[in-house]
């Protein structure tokens, strides 16, 4: 391996060539600067510079003292992975597939096109509807209505068409695993804001904004993993905060809205130039029917549709068509309110079984979507592994940490958890709480 180059485009230029040809690998360690710069004759702020310019682009990332390394692929948790054999899978983050509508009567059902280069890439129906119920919670506020593959793939076309690397953004601490995922893919730096049983903590809101985050990422509903929602009082004081920073883009993920339990509160202040409040259909409609409606301001909304165009990219008119037929199916709308009444009673029964056998919860604590959120006094890996040998799998809180992993805690779906099922998980873990090492 032979870097050359003098000056810092150059050398950073021989470093991803290198790179390119396999002769650096991923995590391979960079020659420090001390020592590559009398090598290349030059001065140790062309190599710091190349060093920096590398970083800048997601090739390498700097360990501080430890130096400066090739970065590789990050390895990213993800849901609905890895929970089968005879474990009772509390782990999967999953909706229940018995609540969720059939999307094949959907695509067969209702006039259908093939469309065209040229053809709108919204489809105008599904735009209607979509503009009717954001209206309802957007009150005074001018938007528009574009389609995404997904709430994450949202979240990420709404960070990349205003933020570059090295941006920092304010996510909730614990989080929801994709989001962790998005930052880190695309060279975001995360400000962790810690969240408690009514979302996110002001302090640590205001704290995050005053060390630069350019971006706020916020479920206001039904989070994931803790269950928490917003309570008006909670919303309005993270809009009070906000509006000392209308500088910075507030995206609102409300990915269980037809389903939610709970009522949604707004923190985006009249002020904010840039916001988006974006929902998902996964949760109500399936998994697979990859589409999010995006209710967003005038100026992000030009930004997004040079990437949404029928041109070039558009979300497939056959799945926007399977949603418009679904969320306007009255048979549809009866499954949603039994989906909203069964999931919230589910994670209400395991949190009174729970607390019967002295396992507390925060006052006020009333869980929305489909996971409920038990902190521990012990570490959480054990038991969880306790819980395996007993029959159940669930996920431990760390695994989610936005930052510092400092909350030993569980994370239990509770999608299809039934009332016994809830008694007798209870009763497990409070006999592992007891004696984690017990089988």
């Amino acid at each position: 391996m032979r870097i050359s180059g003098t000056t810092a485009t150059e050398i950073a230029d021989s470093v991803r060539n290198l790179i390119a040809s396999g002769e650096l690998a991923p995590q391979a360690l960079l020659p420090p600067v001390r020592t590559l710069a009398p090598e290349l004759g030059v001065n140790r702020n062309t190599v710091a510079a190349a060093y920096r310019q590398l970083v800048a682009a997601g090739v390498a990332e700097t360990r501080g003292r430890g130096g400066t390394f090739v970065a590789g692929v990050p390895r990213l948790a993800r849901e609905g992975a890895g929970f089968g054999g005879r474990l009772i899978d509390l782990a999967s983050g999953n909706p229940d597939p018995e609540l969720l509508p059939d999307v094949l009567a959907a695509v067969q059902h209702g006039e259908y096109r093939q469309p065209l280069y040229g053809t709108p890439a919204v489809d105008p129906a599904l735009a209607e509807w979509a503009a009717a119920r954001y209206a309802e919670d957007l009150t005074g506020s001018s938007f528009r209505v574009l389609v995404t593959n997904g709430a994450v793939d949202a979240t990420e076309r709404l960070l990349n068409a205003h933020l570059t690397r090295g941006d920092a953004v304010a996510i909730e601490d614990p989080c929801f695993l994709a989001s962790i995922g998005t930052l880190r893919v695309n060279g975001y730096r995360t400000e962790p804001v810690a969240v408690d049983h009514a979302g996110m903590r002001p302090q640590s809101l205001r704290a995050a904004l005053e060390r630069g985050a350019r971006a706020v990422v916020c479920t206001p509903r039904a989070h994931n993993p803790t269950g928490a929602s917003l309570t008006v009082e909670r919303a309005a004081e993270l809009r009070a905060i906000l509006a000392d920073h209308p500088q910075v883009l507030v995206i609102e993920d409300d990915h269980f809205s037809a389903v939610s339990a709970m009522p949604y509160h707004r923190i985006t202040p009249p002020g904010t130039t840039h916001w988006a409040l974006v929902r998902s259909v996964s949760k109500f409609l399936g998994p697979d029917l990859r589409l999010a409606l995006v209710a967003t301001d005038e100026g992000t909304a030009r930004r997004l549709e040079v990437r949404l165009s029928p041109g070039t990219m558009w979300v497939s008119r056959l799945l926007q068509h399977a949603a418009r037929e679904l969320l306007l199916d009255p048979e549809v709308q009866e499954l949603h309110t039994r989906a909203r009444t069964a999931y919230a009673q589910r994670s209400a029964s395991l949190v009174k079984e729970i607390n019967a056998r002295g396992i507390g919860t925060p006052a006020g604590y009333r869980p929305d979507g489909l996971n409920v959120w038990i902190d521990l006094g012990s570490d959480a890996r054990e038991v969880v592994d306790a819980l395996a040998r007993r029959g159940w799998a669930v996920r431990p809180g760390d695994l989610f940490a936005a930052g510092r992993a400092e909350r030993p805690a569980l994370r239990v779906t509770t999608a299809t958890l039934t009332e016994p099922q809830a008694r007798e998980f209870a009763a497990d873990l409070a006999a592992v709480l007891d004696h984690p090492q017990a089988t």
